[in-house]
């Protein structure tokens, strides 16, 4: 997975943390969450706001579902 991949690591994020509050959360946590999936393969210092706000919606649109 890379970080373009948001779908998928919120997937992935829901499965590995379902017990997280995703609405209010630091996203100094939701990168190293993200980065510690199994799977990423990614450059951890290619994330910005934007790409972790992206994957905070998705997650928590993968939890409302």
């Amino acid at each position: 997975m890379r970080w373009t991949d948001i779908q998928d690591i919120a997937i992935e994020l829901e499965d590995a943390h379902p017990d997280k509050d995703n609405l209010n959360l630091r996203f100094t946590d939701l990168h190293k969450w993200v980065t510690e999936l199994e799977g990423f393969e990614d450059d951890p210092a290619k994330s910005n706001e934007k790409i972790l706000e992206a994957i905070q919606m998705a997650w928590i649109d993968e939890r409302e579902d």
